[in-house]
């Protein structure tokens, strides 16, 4: 997560089941590490198959983490740390070795669903490694016999230029030079790309305009339309940011029929943000699970599902002080911070 979303968004698996749990179509949760007072990855994974939540994401490599994953049937994203994307994209035999150390051990029993090369890297130093990143990534995996695994990347809504109306969505300068070329890489492979949404960043950053309801879903709700765009009604940012992205691909050669995962979303429940409240928290949470649960898909994708993770599952008292530490649907001691109900039922 990067405070840089909010300069965009003010603008506006293998089907193999291992386990008999069972939770909310196209939900998933992030695993965020940033913290020393975690419970062990055992009573994380747990913990997920506990409350029903049936994908992980991982921002880096933890071998612990991913022998704990087996057997559970989560389906997990798995990522590179942003700093190996340079040695990635230029040694092939490291990314051989790097799919070797953390997927290969594991595949027979963890259902990985992508690996992800880097977070939020376009635009930046980092972005012109990320395409050649995610060929050798590519090619170690199929080397390994895993060519399931599909790769990708996750990126922030400050990839774009313009967000408002959502039909105006178009990529910045700055990152269509990266963004262009990955997006019809995974075009080309039916691989989708992940972005992370924040609707939050924009309420706090001008709450006085940008109506708190329509920040937390509450008027999709209610049924009441907040922005009109030409002849669809947005009731939710969550639909405008996502649709702002659909559209920019849309607008990007090679790009057609490229779907969409939001990889992270999710909103404070204190640090001092405007905003930022176990209320709201949970009011945004429980929103984006029953919308995403529903199927109903997007106004500019009507019908097509939309597959989401929340961010994150603990609070993390390494992050930055503020609202970054207040994210967590749990405490480090596994209590709730507020409740989220991921069964299939709550999203009807």
């Amino acid at each position: 997560m990067r405070m840089a979303a909010l300069r965009i968004a003010a603008a506006c698996s293998l089907l193999l089941i291992w386990s008999s749990f069972s939770g909310v179509e196209g939900i998933g949760v992030n695993y965020g590490m940033i913290a020393n007072n975690l419970p062990s990855p055992d009573k994380v994974i747990a913990l997920y198959r506990a409350r029903n939540i049936t994908d992980v994401r991982l921002f880096h490599p933890d071998t612990t983490v991913l022998a704990a994953l087996r057997g559970s049937g989560l389906g997990v994203v798995l990522g590179t740390l942003n700093e190996d994307l340079a040695r990635l994209a230029s040694d092939a035999s490291f990314a051989a070795s790097w799919v070797q150390s953390y997927v290969q051990p594991f595949a027979g029993a963890v259902r990985f669903r992508y690996v992800t090369a880097g977070n939020e890297v376009i635009p930046g130093a980092l972005a012109a490694y990320l395409l050649p990143a995610m060929r050798n990534l590519e090619s170690a995996l199929r080397a390994a016999g895993l060519g399931g695994v599909a790769v990708t990347t996750a990126v922030s809504t400050s990839v774009l230029g313009s967000s408002y109306p959502p039909s105006r969505g178009a990529f910045s300068e700055a990152a269509l030079p990266t963004v262009e070329p990955i997006a019809s890489f995974l075009a080309s492979r039916s691989t989708p790309l992940l972005v992370n949404v924040y609707p939050y960043f924009a309420y706090s950053a001008d709450p006085s305009t940008v109506p708190l309801g329509y920040a937390l879903l509450q008027s999709a709700a209610s049924g009441g339309a907040a922005v009109a765009d030409g002849e669809v009604a947005y009731t939710n940012m969550f639909d405008a940011i996502v649709d702002a992205v659909h559209a920019a691909l849309e607008r990007t050669t090679g790009a057609q029929g490229l779907e969409v995962v939001v990889s992270e979303t999710g909103w404070p429940s204190g640090g001092g943000g405007a905003g930022a409240s176990v209320e709201n928290a949970a009011a945004y949470v429980n929103n984006v699970v029953r919308h995403v649960g529903s199927g109903r898909g997007t106004p500019r994708r009507p019908g097509k599902a939309l597959e989401a993770f929340i961010f994150a599952m603990f609070n993390e008292n390494q992050k930055p002080d503020g609202v970054e530490r207040h994210f967590g649907l749990f405490e480090p001691d596994m209590t709730e911070v507020y409740h989220v109900d991921f069964t299939p039922a709550s999203s009807s």
